[in-house]
């Protein structure tokens, strides 16, 4: 018979391997490589494991299955500049500074042409420098030996000022440079940039950190011939047919990525994140995203799937009951990796236990309109406690006959009904809640 302190010295190991297989890296530990795979003006609906009934993601289909995945995961703000700034920083649009995608400026000629990319830069370069005085993702992975690769969108200048190792965008206004420039070839034309980094940072011994933010399925939608007709016969719309091939042109170029991390036989020394920008609906008659998606506060505008993928490490799982925001990106990987951080608004959504019910969003004009001071081009303030969500307006920008909005996100999900006049107790306490946030001047 065994002895009482034996077993118990057995169970300890037991419990201390189980707790350290779903527990954060400690600096101890061998750091993991990182992959964040951003996918650019997709609806959250717009994936086969999300419920679409004609677009298939098989290789996004896999991943959820092998992944924690967040199917109520929402975006800091509906526009990729903003958004993408959040997950690379750990924080809102409304303490970094990015709040839109352009500087407004007086300019009399034909926008996004060369002379008006030199005329912007004065006037972007103000909202660069208040920006890069946060410190980035890519800083705290650097101090503890990352190299890491900038590819696809990347609204802030170079890979260089983003402080990454390597990259493909150059930001320079003389080459056409605005978000992503050379960077937005990938996917479109391949992964080699990524494979060739991998190869080199494996060869150096070092971990890596890898931003995977193609220009999918962003307009130009331009898919293979053999997506485009395959989705011809399963919609009337050539315009959304095309859509939604470049959403299965997307999931291709992400197993192209995930099967070679598997074919070094990195798979378990990898984190994997997967997030969106923003959302987007496809208009029926012509090319460009219908109302109440980008660009706005609905759910169509800011909600996608996140899914974070370790295998070994962390357990796969569907969550449907706990809210994730892509302000949670940076903290859950300086967490999982061992990195100690400043203080940052959003969690480790690694750790299940904290009581974080309300997620917060705002959004913004797509330009900005005073560079020193970006916040002025605040529309809207989003608080979701769900089912419950709050859209607050800004009146300063919106206009005095704006009115807040509530909706049950449960029973109305495509936000239809608004309800606040029967809650005002449940949107009195949201809007009480987004002030103590984010007080409005």
């Amino acid at each position: 018979m065994l002895k009482k302190p034996f077993v118990l010295a057995i169970l300890g190991v037991v419990v201390l391997f189980g707790y350290s297989c779903h527990q954060p890296k400690t600096p101890g530990d061998k750091r993991p490589n990182i992959v964040l795979i951003i996918s650019d003006d997709q609806g959250w609906t717009d994936y086969g494991f999300m419920g679409h009934p004609a677009i298939e993601t098989p290789n996004l289909d896999s991943l959820s299955k092998s992944s924690l995945c967040f199917t109520h995961g929402y975006c800091t703000a509906p526009l990729c500049s903003p958004s993408l700034a959040s997950m690379i920083t750990g924080l809102y649009a409304n303490q970094h500074g990015i709040t839109g995608n352009d500087p407004a400026f007086a300019f009399d000629g034909p926008h996004y042409s060369k002379e008006w990319l030199l005329a912007r830069q004065p006037h972007f370069d103000t909202l660069k420098n208040t920006f890069y005085q946060h410190k980035l993702l890519t800083e705290y992975l650097s101090d503890a030996g990352y190299r890491s690769l900038q590819t696809g969108k990347w609204w802030l200048g170079s890979w260089k000022e983003g402080h990454f190792d390597d990259g493909m965008t150059t930001g320079d206004p003389e080459q056409g440079g605005r978000h992503g420039d050379e960077g937005l070839e990938i996917g479109r034309k391949g992964l080699n940039k990524i494979f060739s980094f991998i190869n080199e940072a494996r060869e150096d011994h070092q971990p890596f950190f890898v931003w995977y933010a193609p220009f999918l399925p962003h307009t130009p939608h331009t898919p293979p011939d053999s997506l485009f007709e395959k989705y011809r016969q399963k919609t009337k719309s050539e315009y959304v047919a095309k859509y939604y091939a470049m959403c299965e042109w997307f999931d291709q170029t992400c197993g192209e990525l995930i099967n070679y991390i598997k074919d070094q036989h990195l798979a378990e020394e990898t984190l994997i994140i997967y997030t969106c920008d923003n959302g987007w609906i496809q208009k029926e008659d012509e090319n460009g995203f219908a109302d109440r998606s980008k660009r706005s506060p609905y759910d169509m505008g800011i909600r996608t799937p996140m899914m974070i993928h370790w295998p070994g490490k962390v357990e796969a799982k569907m969550i449907d009951t706990i809210p994730a925001s892509n302000i949670d990106i940076v903290p859950t990987i300086l967490s999982a990796v061992g990195i100690d951080y400043d203080s940052l608004p959003g969690i480790n959504l690694l750790d299940l236990t904290p009581d974080r019910r309300v997620i917060y969003a705002e959004a913004f004009e797509h330009d900005v309109a005073d560079v020193k001071i970006p916040t002025k081009s605040l529309q809207y303030q989003i608080a979701i406690e769900y089912p419950w969500k709050l859209i607050l307006p800004n009146l300063q920008v919106m206009g005095e006959d704006a009115q807040p909005e509530l909706y049950n996100l449960e029973v109305d999900p495509e936000e239809k009904e608004n309800l606040i006049n029967e809650n005002q107790g449940k949107a009195t306490r949201l809007k009480n809640k987004l002030q103590l946030q984010w007080p409005l001047n």
